[in-house]
């Protein structure tokens, strides 16, 4: 039964950039054809795998080590994987890769031979052929996460057929990197500024979920990249969000008139 789904662990980036008509969010836009969230605009994201948590790519991570991600997760241990997924989600489906050299500096894709070399590395990661770890020991890379940042906790609500504890990241793009999406999962992607992207939903031309939503919403508070990581730095304790399945359908938020009433176990979709 689908009430009985344990939520997988999952991560999701919502990339940003400072433009002159203010800062935008990448969005991509999920493949019709998909079982999962088929036509949705949605940040990269997806399920935490098992090479995320390995000791092969802890070892290539800078800024943050299991124990502190944990605890800024709230978790025991293994809080490091929900970064590394997070990035290499980016990479596998938007193209856009979180990584550095031994000086600190964001990869380059933006002549030809690298980016077709790198390309070739996204497809394999995508395929599982290898893992993330391989490339960025190849290419003498590391993850530096501390230029992410956890902001949000969403898990799905309890009847939905597919259930993800996932962890919401902040990262800004880098420059000479172009998105590329990559027409399986994703057929389409675009920079939007948060309160453009609302009002595209409000007029039926963005499909998004309610986890989306709201953090679009949050974003638009904010007039440009630094107002916005100022913001979310300095917002202490991430409280789980559960969303639940009021009677009517309707999804429903803690705090919701309906929340402590609502149904558990009729749902449909996801958030």
């Amino acid at each position: 039964m689908a009430e009985h789904l344990v939520p997988r662990p999952a991560a999701t980036v919502t990339l940003v950039r400072d433009t002159p008509r203010g800062f935008e969010v990448l969005m991509m836009q999920r493949n019709f054809q998909s079982a999962f969230m088929p036509g949705m605009h949605v940040f990269p994201g997806g399920a935490v795998d098992r090479h995320d948590s390995s000791d092969e790519i802890a070892a290539l991570c800078t800024g943050l080590n299991d124990t502190d991600a944990s605890r800024k997760l709230g978790i025991a241990s293994g809080g490091l994987a929900y970064w590394v997924a997070a990035i290499r989600e980016s990479f596998e489906e938007a193209g856009i890769l979180l990584a550095c050299n031994s000086k600190g500096e964001i990869v380059t894709l933006d002549d030809a031979e690298r980016a077709e070399r790198f390309h070739s590395y996204r497809q394999r990661v995508e395929h599982g052929e290898h893992p993330l770890s391989d490339m960025l020991r190849s290419e003498s890379l590391q993850l530096p996460l501390q230029q992410m940042i956890y902001f949000s906790h969403w898990i799905t609500p309890i009847g939905a057929p597919r259930r993800y504890d996932t962890r919401f990241f902040v990262a800004a793009a880098p420059e000479a990197q172009q998105p590329l999406h990559d027409n399986r999962e994703t057929i389409n992607h675009v920079w939007v500024r948060p309160a453009e992207a609302l009002d595209q939903h409000k007029q039926k031309k963005f499909d998004m979920r309610t986890p989306t939503i709201h953090t679009l919403r949050l974003f638009a508070e904010h007039d440009n990249v630094a107002s916005l990581t100022k913001g979310l730095q300095a917002l202490g304790d991430i409280p789980v969000i559960e969303p639940r399945i009021a009677k009517s359908g309707r999804r429903v938020l803690p705090g919701d008139p309906e929340y402590e009433t609502a149904g558990t176990a009729a749902g449909r979709g996801t958030f």
